[in-house]
């Protein structure tokens, strides 16, 4: 039986590839810093035999250390890590942004992403084999006014993904980096700070991606056979385009 470590399991992407591993018959060990939720989550995914809660904030290099130092044996050897805790804050222009989210932004989709990845890959190099799954964006592609930060942040994990690619050559370990468009979850009200009325706008009269098929697009990746690698793979909804990301919406 295999193992997927999923960072910023609590909501969204994490949330839904937890429950879409643990029901394909994978040990799944599940992140983040909202330990009632990791709690209602594993208890779900059938509890401490099957799912391994883990409560720490990705954005503490130590807490990082301490986590995977003190992974139970049953759950030790990750084939598969998905890197996927991330936020965006605000949609100002960069000349009214808060200092303090950029700084946040960078601190965990960049830093969160690098101290998980650093310390996962000497294990998974031991053995000669493992997967690491990126959750960037579109934005890192495609830039946005007021995405200034958040774009930039998920550019570097475009170009991290292609240079990890290139340092693990002949180690058995693959990278991916996913790229997801517009996507109905927990996000909207994260950038808007609970802000219902806006984040709700984001999607009104559009078919938004769905956190669930975000997830069958890792679940295929991760069961893809060893000598395969996707590099990069980008997601739209049908109702939305490149460039200016356009997105339709329907009058009704």
């Amino acid at each position: 039986m295999k193992t997927v470590m999923i960072t910023g399991a609590t909501s969204g992407f994490g949330e839904a590839c937890a429950r879409l591993f643990s029901s394909s018959g994978w040990k799944v060990i599940i992140t983040g810093r909202r330990q009632a939720r990791l709690d209602l989550l594993q208890k779900e995914l059938g509890g401490a035999d099957k799912a391994y809660s883990c409560c720490f904030d990705i954005t503490n290099r130590d807490a990082v250390a301490n986590a995977f130092d003190n992974m139970p044996e049953k759950f030790s050897e990750i084939d598969v890590l998905v890197n996927n805790a991330g936020l965006a804050l605000g949609l100002e222009p960069a000349y009214e942004t808060d200092l303090d989210d950029w700084e946040k932004m960078v601190d965990t989709n960049i830093k969160g992403l690098m101290y998980c990845t650093r310390t996962v890959l000497p294990m998974m190099k031991q053995r000669g084999q493992g997967y690491i799954i990126n959750i960037g964006s579109i934005a890192g592609n495609w830039p946005y006014p007021g995405g200034n930060v958040y774009c930039a942040t998920k550019a570097f994990v475009r170009q991290f993904s292609l240079a990890l690619r290139a340092d693990l050559l002949g180690t058995g370990i693959r990278i991916t980096n996913i790229e997801p468009g517009n996507a109905e979850t927990e996000f909207s009200m994260v950038r808007f700070k609970e802000d219902e009325l806006r984040a709700d706008n984001v999607y009104h009269n559009t078919k938004a991606l769905t956190a669930e098929d975000i997830a069958d697009t890792v679940l295929w990746l991760a069961n893809t056979p060893e000598h395969v690698n996707v590099t990069t793979m980008e997601i739209m909804p049908t109702e939305q385009a490149t460039g200016p990301l356009a997105t339709y919406r329907r009058d009704k």
